[in-house]
This record gives structure tokens, C-alpha cells and sequence, in this order.
């Protein structure tokens, strides 16, 4: 069985998905799949560095602020991001999968309904919460709010996320009141 944990920046997917890592499911962070392995890969990189040649690849690395800057400024940068980072992730994904096919996975992707990965998943879970606690979360976090403004205009608004998905958690009162979300979501996956 496999869930994918999607919401707005800032709402809380990885702490749902932490939180059913506890339970017993298996994790993978998409975002943190693109970070350790993807934008190391040297053909990433060579491609990142022929597409931005000034500043955003310095010594065989990606300094990936300045590439957020350019890519959340500027769809079509996004758009050439995504469609080279995308595979590969999937890629990363199928591997997991396939290493433990019996295994429950919770896997956090925030552009899940942007991108129509709903096939990949069994269930879908959007963790959300008001935008005046998403934008102090990520201001607590060092995004300016006018950054996060910008990068959560990028994704499908919040509401029709809880529209297109399975199961909503709300994450804006205690983390109690969150982990008793995650107890009843871990039970309702299982017996699914």
C-alpha cells in the first residue's frame, strides 16, 4: 500500500510522514530524494550548469538558493527544472517499490495533483492548515514572507488539494491533536 502526502509549503508533510514512519510505514521525502541523490547526479549538475552558467554551479555543486531564486522567478526555469529532476525521482521511487514490495510507503509529494501522480498511489492525504499559519511556519523557517508568497502561488491552491484528496489532515491545533490524525489515518490505511 502506498499514500502520497501532499498540501501546501509549510503545512506539515513531513511531520504526517514521520509521524506514520512511526507506525510502521516506510518514508520517502521527494524533496529530499532531489536534494541527496538528483542534484548530484553529474549529469544533473552538467545540465543545471550548461542552463545557468552564472553562479548557481560552483564547484561541481549546485547552490540551490540561487537556483530556487531563479526557478520560483521564472515559470519556464521550473518547468526545464521539473521536467529534468521529475524522472529521476520517479525513478528513485520505482526502485524503493521494488526493494519492498510488501511494505506500506508514505511518500511526501507536494506537487502531487500538479503533476496527475495519483496513479502512483493507492490513497492521497493533503496535510493543511490556514495560510496565515502556513506563511508564519515558513517565516519561522527563514522564508521571507514575500519568497513564500511567491513559491506557494506555484502550486495547486490549498482547497482544491483537499478537493482532489483521499484523506485531509488539519495541522493548526496542538501535536496531540495532530498525532491523534496520524493514529486514525495509520488505522484507516492499514485496514483499507
Amino acid at each position: 500500500m502506498i499514500a502520497g502526502i501532499t498540501g501546501g509549503l509549510g503545512c506539515g508533510k513531513s511531520t504526517v510522514a514521520r509521524g506514520l514512519e512511526r507506525r510502521g510505514f516506510r518514508r520517502l521525502d521527494s524533496d529530499q530524494i532531489v536534494r541527496d541523490q538528483v542534484l548530484l547526479e553529474p549529469a544533473v549538475v552538467a545540465a543545471i550548469a550548461a542552463r545557468h552558467p552564472d553562479g548557481v554551479v560552483a564547484a561541481g555543486r549546485v547552490n540551490r538558493p540561487a537556483l530556487a531564486a531563479r526557478i520560483f522567478a521564472h515559470d519556464a526555469e521550473r518547468r526545464w527544472l521539473e521536467d529534468l529532476t521529475h524522472p529521476r525521482v520517479f525513478t528513485a521511487w520505482r526502485e524503493a517499490f521494488d526493494r519492498e514490495p510488501q511494505a506500506r510507503w508514505a511518500v511526501e509529494v507536494p506537487l502531487l495533483f500538479e503533476k496527475a501522480l495519483e496513479n502512483w498511489f493507492d490513497f492521497t492525504v493533503c496535510v493543511a492548515c490556514a495560510p496565515a499559519q502556513q506563511l508564519a511556519r515558513l517565516e519561522q523557517r527563514g522564508l521571507p514572507r514575500a519568497l513564500a508568497g511567491q513559491r506557494i502561488s506555484k502550486q495547486l491552491p490549498l482547497a482544491r488539494k483537499i478537493e482532489l484528496s483521499d484523506f485531509v489532515l488539519w495541522n493548526e491545533g496542538s501535536p496531540a491533536f495532530l498525532e491523534a490524525q496520524i493514529d486514525r489515518l495509520a488505522d484507516a490505511l492499514v485496514a483499507a
